[in-house]
């Protein structure tokens, strides 16, 4: 292995006195492969998310109009119920509707605008989205991870993106501090991020079964033969629909669904600029923020109640961000500003103008206010609006779902990538059952959306506040922002939230239990993953097998090799799993060539296909023993390969191998140029050593190149011979003396969803005919 000095040296040579390696070849950049131990390869060519750089402005635009069909339903059909569910009770006052448009207007503006489409974005993982985007960002920039697993090597990923130097790190370094010296922090961010997730999975679940009620409720209302038993089924029907359309993916989806929510977005800003001008346009004073105070003044504790029906203008706003994976930054902030907003501000303004004159028809503002001559074609759009508000949470869930996969915080389930032409479009077959099961469970059990409605604004404000507070920690410990920047978001961005969320709370007994049941419910499937994740990697440290120990098993007079290729999987990054030693003291025989095989990941988006593989050889060489490390990203799916896993792994190790002779010969000859410096005598003796030196050099680059393609031959001989696949098959149970809360734990709750849930080798798509597991029981 070529020292730093050597290698920065060698870096700075100009073009014509790089070397060749042993085949000719002039090599782009000398680069380092001892990557287990020391930093790798920087490797030029890929930066970051595909849809963040270099897309051009008609795939953007292409993506804008896409993501108005998949992001934008749950917020654009808010109209239909925030004023029914902000006066309930009616209205009192008549100018209680400005003082509640000024609400809307400042809380559109604040936090879908302002903090998701203007700050929120831009902490976008190379244009990954949701709350493990932000939780990865912080572990990269601080050592907040429970898994030990970081390395040197890590941070020369291209699209790592580490801090850039900053005269601001007094507030920075401090909070960096505190939260790598306190284990109980790590645990409470982990924490957050798990809940966080579940919030979203429980929206996905509350967004479906609200919108197809009250769609189909509302041809009830229309149509007095169409009982309550028919409604519940017909919304049962359509679910079921839905959910099976997901499989076709968010591209597909996002232009079936993209041309009715632009028109459904046109017909509501004409209705309302219609009913504005046609009415009062005088609640343009809702511009005023005095309206609101004003407002507080008159209601005291109801106006504060009825926030948690104002809330509701908002919901759906988190799916801007979890859904960024699925687009690009640009094409959301495009939509937004010139799509949604304006819609949704006229909107909300003419239905307010229509109140002023009829406060009766509250209840059912939205279709009151409609002009009649459209309103059966506007009340048809509506349905099917409604409908399609579900798939922006369902997108964002799947989205988040993949991450949380990735970091090891969510068992094992298939991730089918959709879309060949952008990346980040998933879909999760098991997660998409599950979601149409409990969403059908919830429209039977409920059969109204008078609880659900409840309990609709709980998840969206609660999974808020945590965005908010990550992005706390972004601007402190990443962006390095001011202190004074700092306070101001909190102050103008998360007091509202928590004005907000402690008015939704108040509805907790009446339904808003729902979305904190279902909450509990992930976050325990989440937190007992991550927990025996964790407890396995730490007793796999505890218990690796040292070099010494692996050369000693080779060694053993018992022990034959046999012609083959022998691949490895483990988890453990930092050595060679207990669980070889237990297999080799069972069958006593070795391959030709053993490569043990560790797949990580990264806490970043993607990695290039040409830094994915870090190779380290098993000394002495003649073991034929290698480790290789097969790092991803948190949206990087383990089967993107055009070829073969074990093909791929082959043609790399060949790389590896002649690299590692060619730097190998770099310094040899570095050695021989030292001496020949230090060589005294005269011109004729300097130049007979020369010729000496020369000879000697091109022997050695002779036999190095032998021992090279003999050492590639063999690996091709072993390839030939045949490969099989050995994979751990852990039964992990609970240590002795291990409390009663331990053992229900891992024996039994972590067994169940073991056995239930999707395996290794299925997952990396292993061939069934090649694939050996060896048992072992691990006590925790």
């Amino acid at each position: 292995m070529a020292s730093a000095e050597e290698t920065e040296n060698s870096n700075q040579r100009g073009e014509d006195e790089i070397p060749t390696d042993l085949n000719g070849r002039r090599p782009l950049k000398l680069r380092r492969y001892d990557s287990l131990d020391i930093e790798s390869a920087m490797v030029k060519g890929h930066h970051g998310h595909g849809l963040q750089q270099g897309a051009s402005w008609a795939v953007i635009l292409q993506l804008a109009f896409q993501c108005i069909g998949v992001v934008y339903g749950d917020i654009g059909t808010s109209p239909l119920y925030v004023y029914a569910s902000t006066f309930p009770n009616g209205i009192k006052h008549k100018d209680d509707i400005i003082g509640v448009l000024s609400l809307i207007y400042y809380t559109l503006t604040l936090l879908p605008l302002v903090k998701y489409v203007f700050i929120v974005l831009r902490a976008n993982d190379n244009g990954n989205g949701g709350t493990f985007a932000l939780y990865s960002l912080l572990c990269r920039h601080a050592k907040i991870g429970l898994i030990p697993s970081q390395q040197a090597e890590d941070k020369d990923v291209s699209n790592y993106k580490l801090d850039l130097p900053s005269s601001r790190l007094g507030w920075s370094s401090k909070v960096k501090s505190v939260l790598e010296g306190s284990q109980a922090a790590k645990f409470i961010l982990l924490f957050f991020t798990m809940l966080a997730t579940s919030l979203v999975i429980g929206d996905g679940i509350l967004t479906p079964c609200i919108s197809v009620l009250s769609a189909v409720g509302g041809v009830k209302a229309a149509t007095p033969a169409m009982t309550e038993g028919r409604v519940v089924w017909i919304s049962v029907a359509i679910l079921i629909l839905l959910f099976s359309f997901q499989r076709f993916g968010t591209d597909k989806v996002g232009y079936s669904f993209a041309p009715i929510l632009c028109v459904w977005f046109s017909i509501i800003a004409a209705i309302g600029l219609y009913n504005f001008i046609s009415y009062d346009p005088t609640v343009v004073k809702a511009l005023n923020p005095w309206e609101i105070i004003k407002y507080f003044r008159r209601n005291g504790k109801d106006a504060w109640v009825s926030l948690g029906g104002v809330v509701l203008c908002i919901t759906g706003t988190e799916a801007l961000f979890a859904d960024l994976g699925h687009f690009a930054v640009k094409s959301i902030q495009i939509s937004t500003c010139l799509v949604t907003y304006p819609a949704l501000i006229l909107q909300y303004s003419g239905q307010a103008s229509y109140l002023r004159h009829h406060p009766g028809d509250v209840g059912n503002a939205f279709f009151k206010a409609i002009p009649g001559p459209v309103y059966w074609p506007v009340f048809a759009v509506a349905i099917l609006a409604a409908i399609i508000a579900s798939q922006a949470m369902i997108s964002g869930t799947f989205s988040i779902l993949q991450q949380s996969l990735s970091l090891g915080c969510f068992p094992r389930v298939k991730v089918v990538h959709t879309s060949a032409k952008y990346e980040g479009q998933v879909y999760i077959p098991e997660v998409n059952f599950i979601l149409m099961f409990a969403c059908v469970c919830v429209t039977l059990g409920f059969r109204t959306t008078e609880k659900i409605g409840n309990a609709y604004g709980i998840a969206v404000v609660f999974a808020e506040t945590i965005t908010s507070s990550f992005m706390v920690l972004v601007m402190l410990i990443i962006w390095k922002k001011h202190i004074l920047i700092v306070i101001g978001y909190i102050v103008i961005i998360m007091s509202v939230e928590f004005t907000y969320l402690s008015s939704v709370m108040y509805k907790f007994p009446h339904g808003g239990y729902l979305p904190i049941a279902f909450a509990t419910v992930s976050i325990t499937i989440m937190y007992i993953w991550n927990y025996v994740y964790r407890k396995k990697y730490y007793y796999e440290m505890d218990h690796k097998v040292s070099p010494d120990q692996l050369r000693d098993i080779a060694s053993q007079s018992n022990l034959c090799r046999i012609p083959g290729l022998s691949i490895f999987y483990s988890e453990l990054v930092h050595g060679i799993p207990p669980i070889f030693e237990h297999y080799a003291a069972n069958i006593p025989a070795l391959h030709s060539v053993l490569v043990f095989v560790s797949f990580k990941s990264l806490p970043i988006s993607k990695i290039p296909q040409e830094e994915r593989f870090l190779f380290r050889r098993v000394q002495p060489r003649q073991l034929g023993v290698f480790r290789c490390i097969v790092r991803y990203g948190y949206t990087d799916v383990r089967s993107d390969h055009e070829e073969p896993f074990e093909k791929v792994l082959v043609e790399r190790l060949k790389e590896f191998i002649r690299d590692e002779y060619w730097l190998d010969s770099l310094r040899q000859q570095s050695k021989h140029d030292r001496i020949e410096n230090e060589t005294e005598g005269s011109k004729d003796g300097i130049n007979e050593n020369e010729n000496a030196n020369n000879e000697g050099r091109r022997e050695g680059e002779e036999e190095l190149n032998k021992q090279v393609e003999k050492e590639i031959e063999a690996l091709e001989k072993a390839w030939r011979a045949g490969v099989i696949h050995l994979m751990g098959e852990n039964e992990v149970v609970a240590g002795k003396g291990s409390s009663i809360g331990k053992k229900i734990l891992i024996n039994y709750g972590y067994s169940f969803l073991k056995k239930n849930l999707r395996q290794s080798d299925k997952v990396l798509d292993i061939p069934h005919k090649r694939l050996l597991k060896v048992g072992m029981t691990y006590e925790l």
